[in-house]
């Protein structure tokens, strides 16, 4: 009997982007780590690099994804355990991440440029797999915390900064490593924090007794967690740890995994604390600025993330352009292909140069107040604007590649279900802004350390200088409404990005920037650039060099 033939041959399909190094393929974060003083970690952003873009790395992520985490409250036997269980690809993700101190190198190595390559670690691994980075950044931003407080510190620091990842989830005496998780948010109050109604009694021993309810509480397997709980005094700010010494869980019930829409293989719960054993740490009523304090950081890392996300993004759309022909000609050879490519290109490039530059501020804070002052106010604004710009460029990425991009088979129908994540995670859009209107009453100086920043790029474009002078007229009225809070952090985050782009971009895409963001010759979507653009040139930098 005849064998049957094939009706088809798969033809004009792209080879996935696997197998190179993401860091040597991206000259934007190469540029950046120069031009901030981190470019001493380009051995170890090398090696990261090179991870990420493994196909069993990738394959690991999309393991950890389909396979999410499932939640065991009691043990066959019927105690109550409240354990979380993970696909051991969650688990070697997290060991390949951490080993690479992806969560405390800026801690362990405080030395120039640390910051910046710490978040280029961030950076690289949220294109890869986002899931396991809220872990790591959650861990990376409660470091300092835990490090204002000698006992605290004596009990945790070695763990929390070790570069080896334990998974066993019990009491850490005898684990090589740990992670630290937040607890903040209840049901009433969403990002109010005010409105905290979780109690915690004096034992009148130095510990609390801690109970109430969390809405969210992200990664409910952590080691530790710091959570908020009202005293006497007010809301304070808790070191709690998630297991006793004797291994009983240290009164936290798991009610339920939340079943999200994206970062799917991390777990993220609701919980209700029974008497968890708790220290204080900070002033007693005064645990709102301890929460704000790890926010700050958490906030630049989300814009660092949003960048790596975006560069992901396009990375993606450029390489599936380069192999992919239609009309008899490569896509990328097509002048409104390269337009689209071309702009995302711009967007990412320029929301990676802020987020470097604001870590750059915090690398160098101690020695500087207008270091500290940029740092401050950047950080919301950068968090607001790159996360914010991430889902379009998600979206357009996918639309790029076409139907292939919407199926689970490729990463980017992940990333798309990730992106809008961190424009909700620590403060939605409304509250971010809210905050830099808070920060400039607070600390007026602030806002003459963005235009400072901003004026650095004075006199190279005299669009820009436009820009920048139509910007300082409407600072009276910007500043005044509420109202007017988005458009305000909106002009400050684009005059900002024109700024960083016209001092280390190349000139291309500091034109087009300019052209676009800042001279309005622009609709606002994707390709849709002004003629004298160099769309072709820009395209082809951003297809990865494998």
């Amino acid at each position: 009997m005849a064998q049957p033939v094939s009706s088809h041959e798969v033809t004009n399909q792209v080879p996935p982007l696997c197998d190179y190094d993401a860091y040597a393929a991206d000259p934007v974060l190469r540029g950046a780590m120069a031009a901030f003083g981190a470019d001493w970690a380009c051995e170890r952003l090398h090696e990261a690099g090179r991870m990420v873009g493994a196909a069993g790395t990738q394959e690991l992520a999309r393991l950890a994804n389909r396979f999410t985490p499932e939640l065991k409250t009691h043990d066959r036997f019927g105690h109550r355990i409240d354990e979380v269980a993970f696909h051991p690809a969650w688990h070697e993700l997290m060991g390949l991440a951490i080993a690479q101190e992806t969560h405390a190198l800026c801690w362990n190595q405080p030395r120039p440029g640390a910051q910046v390559a710490r978040a280029a670690l961030q950076y690289l691994w949220y294109g890869c797999e986002s899931g396991i980075c809220c872990p790591i950044s959650m861990t990376y931003s409660a470091i300092p915390v835990l490090g204002q407080d000698a006992a605290r510190w004596a009990d945790w620091g070695a763990l929390i900064t070790s570069n080896h990842y334990d998974k066993r989830q019990g009491p850490a005496s005898g684990k090589t490593g740990a992670t630290v998780g937040m607890a903040m948010t209840e049901t009433q109050g969403g990002s109010d924090l005010r409105q905290t109604q979780t109690v915690a009694q004096d034992n009148r021993d130095g510990t609390f007794s801690i109970s109430g309810h969390k809405w969210f509480f992200s990664v409910p397997h952590s080691d530790v967690f710091l959570t908020l709980a009202r005293t006497q005094e007010g809301v304070s700010c808790f070191v709690v740890p998630g297991w006793l010494p004797d291994g009983a869980r240290n009164g936290v019930a798991i009610q339920r995994l939340k079943d999200k829409c994206g970062n799917r293989s991390n777990a993220s719960s609701e919980v209700e604390f029974r008497g968890a054993i708790g220290h204080l740490i900070g002033e007693p009523g005064r645990g709102l600025r301890a929460g704000l304090s790890m926010n700050h950081n958490t906030r630049l890392d989300i814009a660092a993330a949003s960048a790596g996300l975006m560069r992901q993004g396009v990375a993606q759309a450029a390489h599936h352009a380069a192999h992919r022909s239609a009309f008899q000609r490569r896509l990328i050879d097509q002048p409104i292909m390269q337009a689209v490519l071309a702009d995302l290109a711009i967007e990412a490039e320029a929301a990676a140069w802020l987020a470097f530059r604001l870590f750059s501020a915090v690398d160098r804070q101690e020695a500087s107040e207008s270091e500290r002052l940029l740092s401050r106010i950047g950080a919301p604004i950068a968090k607001y604007w790159v996360a914010k710009r991430t889902p379009a460029v998600i979206v357009e990425a996918l639309e790029c590649i076409g139907g292939n991009g919407f199926i689970e088979e490729h990463p980017l129908a992940r990333h798309y279900r990730e992106a809008p994540l961190n424009s909700v995670w620590e403060g939605s859009g409304n509250v971010i802004c809210l905050d830099v209107l808070r920060s400039l009453e607070r600390e007026p100086g602030s806002l003459a350390a963005v235009i400072d920043e901003c004026g650095s790029a004075r006199g190279v474009d005299r669009r820009f200088d436009a820009a920048l002078v139509s910007l300082e007229a409407d600072l009276p009225e910007l500043t005044r409404h509420e109202g007017q809070a988005r458009l305000l952090v909106e002009r400050l985050a684009l005059m900002l990005q024109g700024s960083l782009l016209l001092r280390h971009a190349v000139p291309a895409v500091a034109d087009a920037f300019i052209a676009t963001r800042l001279e309005g010759r622009w609709s606002g979507h994707f390709g849709a650039l002004p003629t004298g653009i160099d769309a072709a040139s820009l395209a082809r930098r951003a297809v990865p060099a494998l």
